[in-house]
């Protein structure tokens, strides 16, 4: 996969300066202490990803008007807006190689400058004068909390099923970018068909990227992942790879691998430990199994569409999301 980072940065430069000046001028906020808080989590090296998936997806529609820009932000507000809630939740310490901003600025803070960024959302969703982008706007929001809910009262519950893993998940991250899809869909008044189609890979590009980055807490280290590695452990949170591990290990290597996982002090040593299990058990191969079919599902998803710049560089994006190194 070598080049191909590089590919999708190269075509989608214009628009990723686009998006970046657009964040910036759509902020809006009044107080120093809100433009301050929502810069430390928004420009700290975000790929930009749920913004890039609106314009393509609008784009390959045959959008050609000029409110896509500005509208693309909403996707990049409301993604910060639950970052700043979670690290909060989660006791989070890094967020992309800065402290998190609960750390820097204070809880409440961090909780009212996310809700000013839902907030700042709504707004500018509502000035295409679209309803029905208003409805997945809205929708997002709901389904979005509903799956922080769901993770929170499962926490370090090490019977979380695998099906209760992939509510979650498509409520916590897929929900977001099949939105930014189906959004960009809509601003170009596209068919419903096309609308389905958009909508269809934006979910199974939503899981499979969140099912790579649940494999990332074991295979890439502090600095690629942009904050510690085993966090998800430690703030008991339950991905694929130790949902199936616990599922196919026999009970000496059960009750090892949940000794690892409720001592939220474990060592260096332990996690290594962890891995080796993972691997052993074959939990790691299998998230990433699952996360190929998502990403070939995606990519059929735009077979309808003729060949074009936007559908070459969906396709890569989709492909990326697996092999992604943060």
């Amino acid at each position: 996969m070598s080049g191909l980072k590089e590919r999708i940065i190269a075509a989608a430069a214009p628009d990723l300066a686009a998006i970046e000046t657009a964040l910036r001028d759509n902020l809006g906020a009044h107080l120093e202490i809100v433009q301050e808080t929502a810069s430390h989590i928004l420009f700290a090296g975000g790929k930009r990803l749920r913004p890039l998936l609106m314009l393509l997806s609008a784009r390959i529609c045959g959008y050609g008007g000029d409110d896509d820009i500005p509208l693309s932000t909403v996707f990049e507000y409301l993604h910060a807006a639950t970052l700043l809630h979670d690290d909060l939740v989660d006791g989070a310490h890094l967020r992309r190689n800065k402290p998190a901003a609960h750390a820097v600025y204070g809880n409440s803070i961090a909780v009212l400058v996310g809700d000013f960024l839902l907030a700042r959302s709504l707004s500018i969703a509502a000035r295409p004068g679209k309803l029905a982008i208003m409805d997945v706007i809205a929708d997002i929001t709901e389904e979005m909390s509903q799956g922080e809910i769901h993770q929170l009262i499962k926490k370090g519950d090490l019977l979380l099923s695998e099906a209760e893993y992939m509510e979650v998940i498509r409520r916590k991250t897929a929900v977001l970018i099949q939105g930014a899809c189906r959004v960009g869909a809509l601003l170009a008044d596209a068919p419903e068909a096309r609308i389905d189609d958009l909508t269809r890979y934006g979910h199974h590009l939503g899981v499979a990227f969140q099912m790579a980055d649940d494999l990332l807490d074991y295979t890439a280290d502090t600095t690629e992942l942009g904050k510690e590695v085993g966090a998800d452990i430690r703030e008991g949170k339950l991905t694929l790879p130790l949902i199936r591990s616990l599922q196919k290990a026999d009970t000496r290597q059960r009750e090892r691998i949940e000794g690892i996982v409720r001592d939220e002090t474990f060592s260096p040593d332990d996690f290594r430990e962890l891995i080796d299990l993972l691997e052993t058990l074959g939990g790691i191969a299998y998230t990433r199994r699952q996360a190929e079919a998502h990403v070939a599902e995606a990519k059929a998803a735009l077979t309808t569409f003729g060949s074009s710049r936007p559908q070459e560089t969906l396709l890569n994006i989709a492909e990326y999301a697996l092999y992604r190194k943060v």
